[in-house]
């Protein structure tokens, strides 16, 4: 879908029973209920303009280890990983097989993996239950609708990326944070960060803010990650609220991540929860815990916050989150 056939935030079209900015209907083609949300602003003009920005032909992978947060919180399972040792089964071959269990959901206070998306099924309206185009929480696993495989159907998650390097622009302005607090990165900051890395934003761009959550987990000892993580609520993010909503929705991202786990600052704001209106209300997937460490370092080497990106997410059929399994490409 072209970007320019989309209403700006003023003018969006009331849905009835959900508050304004609610994008229910405006992605439908052909009298079919849309599943991909702001997904379809990656158009071929759009991946063929992206393309654009490989240059050098360096690759960065942004996926965090699956094993990286082993903490057991809010009753998710952990990552268990066994091999199976096919001579021990009787074979006289010499072979080994993994065998994996996730939570997918790996983010977002759970504490039990590395990098995700949060998907259409994962989240619904907080005040009413409804999922993305107007699916009620009790009828959505029987509907057959909204799964992480529509996302592979469609060819995968390909566009430009923009890195937001919030660590490297607190420094240079002298703010201090701590990412296990709930610190708030406003619009004005975020406008900052792109001009002062010469990045005009284009309709379809994926955002990627760098707030130094993972890296403070990978460098804290167990007695604070049970502190701040395990027992704790309160997180670096994108600050919840009216102009953040406005200011997503006019650039027509089509996806948003983070190396935090919510993206949106924790606690939420319960009047301005940006899951509500990525997930429920646009269908714009959400990257949580994302590994930006080495991104940031190319980034920096090549003076240069842009780049190709791909992102090719579970084939899983019903699916409610995946790891991105992305990589950026300059």
């Amino acid at each position: 879908m072209d970007a320019n056939n989309l209403p700006q935030w003023k003018d969006m079209p009331a849905v009835e029973g959900m508050p304004h900015g609610c994008a229910w209907g405006l992605f439908d083609k052909d009298g079919k209920k849309d599943e991909l949300g702001t997904l379809n602003l990656l158009t071929p003009e759009v991946v063929m303009r992206a393309r654009e920005e490989i240059k050098t032909g360096k690759s960065v992978a942004l996926n965090w280890g699956l094993d990286r947060l082993s903490d057991v919180q809010m009753g998710r399972s952990v990552l268990k990983h066994s091999h199976v040792d096919w001579r021990d089964k009787g074979y006289d071959f010499w072979c080994y097989d993994d065998e994996i269990s996730i939570n997918t959901q790996t983010g977002e206070a759970s504490c039990c993996g590395g990098s995700q998306w949060d998907g259409l099924r994962h989240w619904g309206h907080s005040k009413t239950g409804y999922y993305y185009n107007g699916i009620k929480h009790d009828d959505l696993l029987k509907s057959g609708r909204l799964g992480v495989e529509n996302w592979t159907k469609r060819g995968g998650i390909v566009g430009r990326g923009v890195l937001l390097d919030y660590v490297a622009y607190a420094k240079r302005k002298g703010i201090e944070y701590s990412p296990m607090s709930s610190h708030p990165i406003p619009v004005v900051q975020l406008e900052e960060m792109a001009r002062e890395s010469n990045v005009e934003f284009r309709p379809g761009d994926i955002p990627i803010i760098r707030t130094g959550w993972t890296k403070w987990y990978d460098e804290a000892g167990f007695a604070d990650r049970k502190k701040y993580v395990i027992d704790g609520y309160d997180w670096v993010g994108i600050e919840g609220c009216e102009e953040m909503m406005e200011w997503l929705w006019n650039h027509h991202f089509a996806a948003i991540a983070t190396d935090a786990n919510g993206v949106e600052r924790v606690p939420f704001n319960p009047e301005w929860t940006l899951h509500d209106y990525a997930l429920a209300f646009w269908g714009m997937p959400l990257g949580e815990m994302w590994d930006l460490e080495a991104l940031a370092a190319e980034c920096e080497t090549q003076q240069r916050w842009t780049f190709f990106l791909t992102s090719s997410p579970l084939n899983l059929p019903g699916g409610a989150a995946s790891p991105p399994n992305a990589i950026a490409i300059f």
